[in-house]
């Protein structure tokens, strides 16, 4: 093991003979609140040369948006880089002001943020948007348009014409991320920064966001800082990677080198918190970092990790280790790096022992959920769901995948009366039909549906103390008051592990894990029968979201409750689904047992929507690319609404005119497609 003394503390990042695309120095960064200044981050250095992607990770609050804001000089008023210096192609960004920050911003560097709607004024055209920063470069209106129809063909938008004369509304979240891209480039910058641009895409969208990236550092030789929370997209855009703890920079090298043998107990716990390939609920809960981030104003005289740490010895709590070097162009700043590996960095999340609740009522041959020839047509023809069955059995999962536009959510909102569906549909809750509307059901059924949305800041009254958030529903479901009302209160916080002292806060002053886990006591209030999980983990950060599938996990055990989980994450949908649906344009493509719809044979939709996972692993699939957008569901192909994308239709034209069957694959797995399922699993060459 070496100490201090026994190692050379290295330089941040190896020295290359080139020039810097971006070179942070020794970087802080405070804000100041409430009269003092507090820092968020603290000596950061990192080099990215001309052409590199280097990609920054590190959970919530530790600092990756802070340097990226830094770095084109848009931090907060109450925020300052406090020492260090920062230079984009050798220029100095910290000493720019007015005109030259101006010209910098528009020429130099350019940001790509995590939602592209909100980089999109709603009032403008989208080809007035990207004219613009070409107008900016001089060009005049006519070479302008020009211009832009050129930069949005090279972003992979098939008919820029028509995308020009949309507004941001008209586009999907794939196609807005294309154009904010297309404005980025539009400035030809040496430096593009993009922070989350992925996290709210679907898997078929966020690989060709990525392999749209990768070919245009090709082309424009653009150097590229990539923040994100997906390890497996940083491995796969990224040739370097560093990663940042409560502000502090704890280990930095090659992706492929430090994400297959990591350096740092903190790199280690990230990396075993994924979900790999093939690992599912019944396998154990997945390991967790335990304790919580703390702010840098709340780091000790030692290791910034030391509070979290497996392998935390007295000399990590007194005094702060340097920098070892690993290897050439690799260091960590831990004085045990050598026995990292050896140890995961994290814990068994897995609660003590508690006995499973009841079977419900419903028996095995009866269904919690079951929908029958549910279809939902709205306003203007739009078929956003047709003919579809599905059965959910107690204590299950049933997984809910597809692109955008596909009918996940609007089958949900369904489910929970929140829009009736068509004349005709079937919903029923435990062999009782359920009203269309939720207005019209009991407060029984109303207790026994809830829902836990994506972003627990919108699904939170900001102005409520959480106490009051999560009794609520317990007074006015459950009818709980008194005494009962704090015992199932008291339950509640333990079971989705808070501590009493959350109770009294609101949520601003919470963290998105605790935020989410507030938002999951709130559904589990009332003793729900069925939750419909709505992308519950996909802006959450790895660690966190090893915490939330650990604690959906232990309480369907314990309740036996039933979910509906709704995921653009195939890895997690793997991990907690009993059972898988596919929808494509509002019908299901297939359907059956978790393993046997992930083992194949594949719907080929499946296998698109397969192929496009990133790997943390290492093991890349040959990715099948969908030709196109998704079509319009106000006039959906014929014969099979896939055969416009798919790249297995048959020369024989019955794809066009001809709604397959769906057909059977054995133990209850089907397929709806034309070609048998045997056939199916030789062209696909067995399992992804």
């Amino acid at each position: 093991m070496p100490d201090s003394g026994g190692e050379t503390p290295a330089p941040a990042g190896a020295p290359t003979p080139e020039p810097s695309a971006l070179e942070l120095s020794d970087v802080s960064i405070t804000y100041r609140t409430r009269g003092t200044d507090r820092p968020a981050v603290q000596g950061v250095s990192l080099r990215i040369a001309p052409g590199e992607a280097y990609g920054l990770v590190g959970e919530s609050g530790s600092g990756k948006s802070t340097v990226a804001l830094a770095v084109v000089q848009y931090l907060p008023r109450n925020g300052r880089v406090s020492a260090g210096s920062v230079t984009v192609a050798g220029q100095d960004v910290l000493g720019m002001r007015g005109a030259p920050l101006r010209e910098f911003r528009s020429r130099s560097v350019s940001m790509v943020y995590q939602e592209p709607t909100r980089a999109l004024n709603p009032s403008l055209r989208v080809g007035a948007q990207v004219a613009e920063v070409f107008a900016l470069r001089g060009l005049d209106r006519q070479a302008s348009t020009e211009a832009t129809e050129q930069m949005l063909s090279k972003v992979r938008i098939s008919d820029p014409r028509a995308v020009m004369r949309r507004y941001p509304h008209e586009l999907s979240g794939g196609m807005a991320q294309r154009v904010v891209i297309a404005m980025a480039l539009a400035a030809s910058p040496e430096l593009l920064v993009l922070d989350e641009p992925t996290t709210a895409l679907d898997a078929t969208v966020e690989a060709e966001v990525l392999d749209l990236i990768a070919a245009l550092r090709t082309e424009f030789g653009t150097s590229v800082l990539f923040i994100s929370h997906n390890l497996a997209v940083i491995a796969k855009v990224c040739d370097r990677v560093g990663v940042l703890y409560a502000g502090t920079m704890v280990e930095q090298g090659g992706a492929s080198t430090v994400f297959k043998k990591p350096a740092h107990p903190y790199t280690v716990g990230l990396l075993r918190s994924v979900p790999r390939r093939g690992q599912r609920k019944d396998h154990g809960p997945l390991p967790v970092i335990p304790g919580f981030l703390p702010r840098p104003d709340e780091v000790g005289a030692g290791c910034v990790f030391a509070s979290r740490c497996p392998l935390v010895i007295e000399k990590c709590r007194t005094s702060e280790p340097p920098l070892f070097t690993v290897e050439p162009g690799r260091v960590s700043r831990c004085y045990r790096w050598t026995e990292a590996e050896n140890d995961d960095g994290t814990v068994d999340d897995s609660p003590a022992a508690a006995p499973a609740a009841e079977p419900t009522d419903a028996s095995p041959a009866e269904p919690v959920v079951s929908l029958q020839h549910v279809s939902k047509t709205f306003p203007g023809g739009v078929h956003a769901l047709t003919d579809v069955s599905l059965d959910i059995a107690a204590g299950q999962t049933l997984g809910l995948v597809g692109e955008s536009g596909s009918g996940k959510t609007t089958l949900a909102r369904v489910l929970l009366g929140l829009i009736p569906p068509d004349q005709g549909s079937v919903v029923n809750l435990g062999g009782t039909a359920l009203a269309p509307s939720a207005r019209r059901r009991p407060r029984a059924q109303l207790r026994a549906l809830q829902i836990v949305f994506q972003n627990p800041d919108s699904a939170l009254n900001r102005r409520h103390p959480v106490r009051r958030i999560i009794s609520q529903p317990l007074a006015r479901l459950a009818g709980l008051s008194g005494a009962v009302l704090e015992a199932r209160l008291s339950e509640l916080v333990t079971q989705v592990r808070l501590e009493q002292r959350h109770l009294l806060l609101r949520p601003a002053q919470l963290s998105g894990g605790l935020k989410q886990r507030v938002a999951i006591a709130r559904a589990f209030g009332g003793g729900p029968r069925v939750v419909v999980c709505d992308e519950p983990t996909s802006a959450l950060d790895v660690s966190v979201q090893a915490a939330i599938l650990n604690l959906l996990a232990d309480l369907q055990r314990r309740e036996q409750v039933t979910y509906l989980f709704i995921s653009h994450d195939l890895g997690v949908v793997r991990y907690l689904s009993d059972q898988i649906v596919v929808l494509y344009l509002g019908q299901v493509m297939q359907a059956g047992p978790a393993e046997a719809v992930f083992n194949g044979p594949h719907h080929p939709y499946t296998e698109a929507l397969l192929s496009a996972v990133p790997q943390l692993d290492g093991v890349v699939a040959d990715r099948i690319r969908l030709d196109g957008e998704i079509p319009s569901a106000a006039s959906p192909p014929s014969g099979c609404v896939f055969h416009t994308r798919c790249r297995r239709r048959l020369s024989s034209g019955v794809c066009e005119t001809t709604a397959p069957p769906a057909l059977d694959a054995g133990d209850g797995h089907s397929i709806r497609c034309h070609i048998p399922p045997d056939e199916l699993r030789r062209l696909q060459g067995g399992t992804l």
